[in-house]
């Protein structure tokens, strides 16, 4: 454990897992917090992503396909931290996977009910087991509407830009209802307004500070190190 990090209780095999709807921040926070631990980043390969764009011009036809492919990597990348031993922070959990993207599909008809259960069927046999390295912490990014739809308009992205509003809107709500229900690790909330890591970088070090507590106050009543199963949430 580095002197930083043991001066803020986190351990070095931490994993913290980064979590919110599209535009909200994550890859910021994703590499903020792994420079200022020395920890490695996992960053969501949207660039190799085969069906990402085949998406966004046709939901129904390539849902269940994007979400295998993105179950899959996920997947490989939670082991490869689980064989490297953590010191790592994640961009976007496999949780919200099964929890706001297919079900979303499925809810809204863009996903077929056979492909929907065969795919949470496949999610739950891989990760809702004691046997998947859950992590220590899922950081849940929050803001309000507007403002995250502001970052995704100015973001620029072409595929982004050509999705409705009201999309937007779905995953928005989605997100709001789904952290609430969420149990499978430890949860921190950080509202966006409530920081600025890209114009000032102390804003960091509160977030920090909380990030060893709830770690520290998980481990205490688990006794587990990274990559176990935490079934804490504070």
């Amino acid at each position: 454990m580095t002197n930083g990090n043991h001066r803020l209780n986190i351990p070095n095999d931490s994993v913290i897992t980064i979590a919110g709807t599209v535009g909200v921040g994550k890859s910021t926070m994703t590499n903020a917090l792994a420079n200022a631990l020395n920890f490695k980043t996992s960053f969501e390969k949207v660039d190799a992503n085969p069906y990402l764009d085949k998406f966004y011009d046709d939901f129904e036809r390539w849902s269940f396909h994007l979400q295998i492919y993105f179950l899959a990597e996920r997947f490989k990348e939670q082991k490869k931290i689980f064989e490297y031993g953590g010191g790592f922070v994640q961009d976007r959990s496999i949780y919200e996977d099964t929890g706001i993207f297919a079900k979303m599909h499925y809810e809204k008809g863009t996903m077929s009910e056979t492909d929907y259960q065969t795919y949470k069927s496949l999610f739950d046999s891989m990760v809702m087991t004691p046997y998947f390295p859950h992590p220590d912490l899922l950081i849940y990014l929050e803001g309000s509407f507007d403002h995250i739809l502001d970052r995704i308009q100015k973001r620029g992205r072409p595929m982004e830009q050509q999705t409705p509003v009201d999309y937007w809107k779905e995953m928005y709500d989605r997100y709001q209802a789904w952290i609430n229900d969420f149990n499978a690790c430890p949860v921190m909330r950080i509202n966006i307004a409530d920081y600025d890591i890209i114009n000032d970088q102390t804003s960091i070090e509160p977030i920090l500070e909380r990030i060893g507590h709830f770690i520290q106050h998980s481990r205490k009543y688990t006794g587990s190190g990274a990559c176990h199963h935490p079934n804490f949430v504070e």
